[in-house]
C-alpha cells in the first residue's frame, strides 16, 4: 500500500516496487522499468521510486490481457492514471472491478467496456 496509489484508485491495494515485482516475474528491475515504459504495465510514482499494483502480477507474468488493454485505452485517448483508476473502480456489471475481472480470466468482458469506452 502507497499512498500515491490509494490517493489515484480511492482504495487500498498492495503495491510493489519495481525489485520486487520483477522478482515475482523473475526478470531484472530494470526489465520492469522497461515493461511500463512499453505499455505492458503500468505504474506510479512513489517519491522517486516507481510502484506497481501487485494485482497486475499473477504466478505466470502479467495478467492476461492487461497490455492490450492498456493499449487500446491509450489510443482512446486515456491516461496512465485515468486507466488505473477505472481498472480498481467497481463495475455492478462484471461485478466487481475491471482488474478481478481480468485476473479471473473474463478480459474479453473488460476489453468491450474499454472499447466502449475509448472510442
Amino acid at each position: 500500500m502507497t499512498a500515491a496509489l490509494t490517493a489515484l484508485v480511492g482504495r487500498e491495494i498492495e503495491a510493489l516496487t519495481l525489485a520486487e515485482a520483477g522478482e515475482r516475474l523473475g526478470v531484472p528491475r530494470t526489465r520492469v522499468s522497461q515493461m511500463i515504459k512499453q505499455g505492458q504495465l503500468l505504474g506510479v510514482r512513489e517519491g522517486d521510486k516507481w510502484i506497481v499494483p501487485a494485482a497486475f502480477l499473477v504466478d505466470s507474468g502479467v495478467v492476461k490481457g492487461l497490455p492490450g488493454l492498456i493499449t487500446l485505452l491509450r489510443d482512446g485517448g486515456f491516461t496512465d492514471a485515468e486507466i488505473l483508476r477505472w481498472l480498481f473502480q467497481e463495475d455492478p456489471t462484471l461485478p466487481g472491478a475491471p482488474v478481478e475481472a481480468l485476473r479471473s480470466d473474463r478480459g474479453g468482458e473488460v476489453k468491450r467496456r474499454a472499447q466502449a469506452m475509448a472510442f
